[in-house]
């Protein structure tokens, strides 16, 4: 139990961080937010916990054709923001996302890689 709640507040601890860091300065949390920290946390986790070598890279595989369609996301955040407001483009940016992610695994499919 003392694993799993060490795990958690080391990963709290990052996002707060971040968050922290860009009330102070837009670049660095921006900077801070673009660095996979939450992607190494989960590889050390994983391999901390004796997962396969095979489990740890193909978490890395996806993860990384995960990210790409997000990126939209991204570029509209601050375009829609100042138009609609926080939360209606919280929730447009969600939209664009997953309809990113599905039409990006539709792409990829075609050349054998299998997101969804």
């Amino acid at each position: 139990m003392t694993w799993i709640i060490s795990k958690y507040a080391l990963t709290a601890l990052v996002v707060v961080l971040v968050s922290e860091l860009a009330k102070r300065s837009d670049k660095l949390g921006g900077l801070l937010a673009a660095l996979p920290l939450i992607s190494i946390l989960s590889l050390i986790w994983l391999y901390l916990e004796n997962q396969s070598t095979e489990k740890i890279a193909n978490h890395a595989w996806y993860t990384f054709w995960y990210v790409v369609p997000t990126l939209p996301m991204f570029l509209a955040f601050p375009l829609l923001l100042p138009r609609l407001g926080f939360w209606p483009t919280l929730l447009a940016c969600t939209v664009i996302s997953a309809v990113s992610f599905v039409l990006f695994a539709l792409l990829v499919k075609r050349f054998g890689i299998q997101l969804l």
